[in-house]
């Protein structure tokens, strides 16, 4: 009997399982992927069209290019999962039975309850999104003078925050904008949780690119002309920017599947409560022991050829592998510049020891991402977007 095998999303997770499931299934398997765009958004380098929308173009390849052309693709927008009837539901188009599915939908923006702050920021979760923060920051600078900048405030000083930042100092200054920046963290220092030593680094950078700090107070208020502390004055602003958390997507909302937060939890082999269903990715809490496995770019790339491969051993009727996170470093952007830090050796390349920057962490940065991009694609697509990488 022929198996529905079914991928939903995009994004790393999605992409890189569609391109193993493609390799791992025989003649046994019809493979469906679904998904709300008909391109790969290479999200972690979305920041840079913040500062140049022409980057688009570099970081966003066709499902055309990476699904083979026995592979079903449909564009609609998932808005439930049945495990009891075995279907994806979808927006536009009738419902998909599956076999197996793979929840790979993402996340979407965490607001956490605070007052106004939903309807009052934007976010950086898609390229639409990346777009309206560019065409927003560019009006505003366009509308201040030099006696009187335009107020930009990102809320969240996460990975997503400082390249935000980064960006809008870097757009600043090619365009000689009237622009003060602001980056906002409810907890004691920027990057939490992550080494002080990067931590510093990154604090440096911002610093130098002229980004105001604003750390160890909450947000409790968003109205549309300011956002308001737990204990300190009131910030106003022109552009509010919030990249402060991540929850799960609404489509999973009346999933019977166990989940925490609306993300679906998962078994070191990616089953669920349900094991026709697999969930890797920023929609999956994936166990990993003390912590789950990061909702990171790297951890999905990881996950995603073991899900892969998983589905097509259920298939089977074999053994399911046991995926382990492993961390192999951190390597941040701001504007043109980087940082990394305790990065393991590749590309056949000897690095610095510890946290590093210049040159080595520019390169390495762009490294990651065309490596990326050539495991979908090919190695000629990542030449073709290093520049903007």
């Amino acid at each position: 009997m022929t198996e529905n095998v079914v991928v939903l999303g995009a994004g790393y997770a999605g992409a890189g399982a569609v391109t193993k499931l493609q390799s791992e299934l025989d003649g046994n398997a019809r493979l469906t992927w679904i998904a709300d765009v008909d391109y790969h958004l290479v999200l972690h380098e979305a920041h840079r069209v913040i500062r140049d929308p022409d980057v688009r173009s570099d970081i966003t390849f066709p499902v055309t290019e990476i699904a083979d052309p026995s592979t079903r693709f449909i564009r609609d927008e998932v808005v439930g999962l049945d495990v009891d009837e075995q279907v994806v539901e979808l927006a536009d188009s009738e419902a998909v039975e599956y076999d197996y599915v793979l929840v790979a939908l993402g996340s979407q923006t965490a607001y956490y309850g605070i007052p106004g702050l939903e309807d009052n920021s934007l976010t950086l979760k898609s390229l639409d999104d990346a777009l309206e923060i560019h065409e927003t920051v560019q009006e505003a600078s366009q509308e201040a003078t030099r006696g009187d900048p335009a107020q930009i405030v990102i809320g969240g000083a996460g990975l997503s925050g400082i390249q935000t930042a980064g960006e809008i100092a870097e757009f600043r200054d090619e365009h000689r904008a009237p622009i003060d920046i602001h980056l906002v963290e409810a907890l004691e220092e920027i990057f939490p949780g992550n080494d002080p030593e990067i931590q510093q680094a990154l604090r440096d950078l911002l610093e130098d690119a002229g980004v105001r700090i604003h750390t160890d107070d909450p947000i409790t208020e968003a109205t549309e002309e300011q956002i308001e502390f737990d204990e300190g004055d009131p910030l106003e602003y022109d552009v509010f920017v919030w990249t402060g958390g991540i929850t799960g997507r609404d489509a999973l909302d009346d999933a019977e599947l166990e989940k925490e937060h609306n993300r679906v939890n998962a078994e070191p082999n990616f089953q669920t409560s349900d094991e026709r269903v697999f969930a890797i990715g920023d929609s999956a809490i994936v166990d990993q022991g003390d912590q789950p496995a990061p909702p990171t770019a790297q951890a999905a790339w990881q996950a995603a050829e073991v899900a892969g491969e998983n589905i097509a051993r259920a298939i089977e009727n074999r053994p399911l592998k046991t995926w382990e996170h492993e961390d192999k470093g951190t390597v941040v952007s701001v504007g043109e510049k980087a940082v990394a830090h305790e990065v393991k050796p590749g590309f056949g390349i000897s690095l610095p020891v510890g946290t590093f920057g210049g040159v080595p962490a520019q390169t390495l940065k762009k490294l990651i991402a065309a490596r990326w991009i050539a495991s979908i694609t090919s190695w000629n697509e990542a030449r073709k977007s290093w520049s903007s990488l």
